[in-house]
């Protein structure tokens, strides 16, 4: 029987958020596409619900048909490729109901079905709207008005055990109808539909080894329903926890601290990420939720593991298992050769193992073998790992193993947890249909996969830099020495570019325990760093006698052995991933032209370039590439300009502050304000992949100014 009471409280709820806000679903009343919208973006906010990207929701309702001017019946469904915590109208696909049933009259048979998918857009009402996913007849050959279909680890737990069919049946009493693993559509609405019929009055199906389908007349219906039928799944799981047995049979070890899990996480990433790179560049997550611990520190994890997950959408991002690492929690990984060697045979028996499944599972019209390297590595008693295309893409992948751990932990409370058949999982991952989505992938931007650490980057030049970096494709690691100007520089790049684009860490270039801990941040973030931007300045500008040691000494330790310092660890994580890696170091104009009132500042200058040559002089065996970008006179959004550097340089060539830009400008061949994103543009083409075989040069950024030519 259907809940229709709205007065249901958050309270009464444990396993699952009851987010239903009367106020806001009574402003969208009479509009169900926009409840259908509402409620999506409440289930998918819920990941013990459905992760991103996964699971669908719908509507029916009543539409004028612009044909014919007649009322018809339209289905609402999310589109092909969308997230329901984010869902908005525009990621729908709306489709003539009559239409979509009535391609049953055509269809050959399970082995045909994936002509199908071609033809639901024959079955189109809205012409601007998405485009179907494959699940559109799972719902469309339903009757009802609401459907939610989701992946909640609670529901999957049991729909995995080895006695699901049966545990579903007792613990709903037969209100929940049970449909056997299938591979998701045009077949499986049938099947579903045939359950239906067979089982007039049930509240939902619960698809074997995949997910959970429940529904009702209104949208709130639909959504309580759901949430009450996976909390009922999660409270039976949860009286079962240890009952019969330790939960994945008791800890085999324990966990390191926090501290230590982190600094030994960080100090593997980069040798983890060389080794998953030798592909694809990828990027990294790392995380140590309990959740994960409970399962990676377990005596059952060596049988587990390598069964792989259960519903397709874990599978699609884990792939067919993870590498378990054979590395003590407290096993010394500082040496990075001896643990290269070490990991290597692990690497390739995985790869192996990769290339096996796929020349035993596959067809004659297979797509060609994709990455062999793992997605998901766990380490005992640390933590688990993922590797991916880009940030947001590896850490989904985590979440979605998080959710398989979950399953499994289940599913092994109440019974026995049983993953896809190798040959299914095959099917899935190698399906047509995904390789036609994957093909339609827009292109990787230019630094796709790329890691960058820009010093001083939460203003001026160092921020325009990572902006720069970010909007091709890198993540970044801001950070700054001023705690609250990186605050609002991190809350600006994730309100302008969103949560997966950077990590924020505070660094002061003369303190090499905080540029520890800044790459430490970027390995645990993001796996290593491809890209090191020496960016941090300050400048002082006085005439000899009024210079003291204490600027001087300031000026150096800064600008001088800051570049060393930041530049030492950074090659120091690249050399860990065996992949090369860009170093850029801002100079300036002063390094190469002599001026007045300039000792200190144009002298760490000349510095700074000088250390740049040695350094791409040392470092082009490991692939690692050195170059100069020399700005001048960068005003815009400067500290350096905003106090007595500013003052000092208008004195030395007898003009005011406020006429110090025009100034510079006309000094200039081209007559040009030099601003911060002409110097980020300057980085970008020594980073874009143009001259990635130049090293040791100095490129001028200042208007043209001939005393600075290079000779």
């Amino acid at each position: 029987m259907l809940s229709t009471n709205k007065t249901r409280q958050a309270n009464e709820f444990r396993h699952v958020s009851y987010l239903w806000d009367e106020a806001k679903a009574a402003q969208l009343a009479g509009d169900e596409v926009a409840l259908l919208i509402y409620r999506s973006n409440l289930l998918g906010a819920d990941l013990r619900l459905t992760n991103y990207g996964g699971g669908n929701t719908s509507c029916k309702v009543m539409a004028k048909d612009p044909l014919t001017g007649k009322d018809t019946e339209v289905m609402w469904i999310k589109g092909s490729g969308g997230d329901l915590g984010t869902m908005k109208r525009s990621g729908l696909a709306a489709l003539y109901v009559d239409r979509l049933r009535s391609l049953k009259n055509i269809y050959r048979g399970i082995e045909f079905e994936d002509e199908m998918v071609e033809l639901f857009n024959h079955c189109i009402f809205d012409l601007s709207s998405k485009a179907p996913s494959i699940d559109t007849p799972l719902h469309g050959f339903l009757p009802f008005a609401h459907i939610d279909h989701l992946h909640p680890d609670a529901a999957i737990a049991i729909a995995a055990a080895k006695d699901g069919k049966k545990i579903t049946q007792e613990l709903f009493d037969g209100t929940i109808g049970w449909v056997e693993w299938q591979r998701p559509g045009f077949d499986l609405g049938l099947k579903m539909d045939e359950c239906l019929q067979q089982n007039p009055g049930i509240r939902g199906i619960m698809l074997g080894s995949h997910g959970l389908f429940t529904w009702g007349d209104t949208a709130y219906e639909s959504y309580i329903n759901t949430l009450e039928v996976i909390e009922k799944c999660a409270d039976y799981l949860e009286e079962n926890y240890g009952k019969s047995r330790p939960v994945f049979g008791g800890a085999k070890l324990q966990s390191l601290d926090k501290d230590a899990r982190l600094k030994q996480a960080a100090t593997l990433a980069p040798v983890l990420r060389g080794f998953c790179s030798n592909h694809t560049s990828m990027i990294g997550h790392f995380t140590d939720d309990e959740r994960v611990l409970e399962f990676i520190n377990s005596n059952d994890l060596d049988r587990l593991a390598p069964m792989g997950t259960s519903c397709p959408d874990h599978f699609l991002r884990t792939k067919i298992s993870p590498l378990v690492l054979d590395l003590k929690p407290d096993e010394d990984v500082t040496d990075t050769a001896a643990i290269q060697e070490k990991l290597a045979p692990a690497y390739e028996a995985y790869r192996a193992m990769y290339a096996e499944y796929y020349e035993t599972c596959k067809h004659p019209n297979s797509p060609a073998i994709r990455d062999k390297n793992p997605v998901v590595i766990l380490w005992p008693g640390v933590g688990m790992f993922a590797f991916a295309k880009d940030k947001q893409t590896a850490r989904v992948a985590a979440e979605f193993y998080t959710n398989a751990i979950n399953v499994m932990k289940g599913a092994e409370a109440i019974s026995e947890y049983t993953s896809l058949p190798r040959q299914e999982a095959f099917d899935i991952e190698y399906w047509l249909l995904e390789e036609a989505k994957l093909q339609r992938m827009p292109k990787p931007k230019p630094l796709s996969g790329k890691i960058a650490l820009i010093t001083g980057s939460a203003g001026g030049i160092g921020k325009a830099i990572a902006k720069r970096f970010v909007a091709e494709g890198a993540v970044v690691v801001i950070n700054d020495n001023d705690p609250d100007r990186l605050k609002g520089a991190d809350d600006e790049f994730r309100q302008q570019y969103g949560r997966d684009t950077h990590t924020a860490a505070t660094l002061d270039v003369t303190s090499a325990e905080t540029i520890r801990k800044a790459f430490d941040a970027a390995a645990v973030a993001f796996g290593g760093v491809d890209i090191v931007v020496n960016c941090a300045g300050l400048s002082i500008s006085k005439p000899i006698e009024e210079h003291t040691e204490k600027d001087w000494d300031l000026l150096y330790d800064v600008l001088v052995k800051g570049q060393f310092l930041v530049t030492q660890k950074g090659v120091e994580v690249m050399r860990k991933q065996k992949l090369g890696g860009d170093v850029i170091n801002i100079a300036s104009k002063n390094g190469l032209v002599s001026g007045p009132n300039n000792a200190g500042y144009g002298s760490a200058k000349a510095a700074q370039l000088h250390l740049s040559r040695l350094n791409a002089a040392e470092l082009g065996k490991d692939h690692i590439r050195v170059n100069v970008v020399n700005p001048d006179a960068v005003i815009s959004d400067s500290k350096i300009w905003a106090g007595a550097w500013a003052e000092g340089r208008a004195k030395a060539y007898g003009v005011t502050v406020e006429e110090l830009p025009a100034y510079y400008a006309k000094r200039t061949l081209l007559n040009e304000i030099i601003l911060p994103d002409d110097i980020a543009n300057a980085c970008f083409a020594f980073v874009g992949g143009l001259l990635s075989k130049s090293t040791g040069n100095v490129l001028n950024v200042d208007g043209g100014v001939a005393m600075a030519f290079v000779r």
